[in-house]
């Protein structure tokens, strides 16, 4: 999967323990959606739909 470096900087600031699993969750999302590459307003969008899942 893709990223854009805005999503990837924004991604780095989420702690190395629970990275690889937020990498996951919105790649997955990213599939669902059929969004390729990810950018950051997916990134935003998906990070702010956790807590809602």
């Amino acid at each position: 999967m893709n990223w854009t470096s805005e999503a990837e900087q924004a991604l780095r600031e989420v702690p190395f323990f629970v990275r690889p699993a937020v990498r996951k969750r919105i790649e997955a999302m990213a599939r669902e959606s059929e969004q390729d590459p990810i950018d950051l307003s997916f990134y935003t969008e998906a990070r702010a739909r956790f807590g809602q899942s």
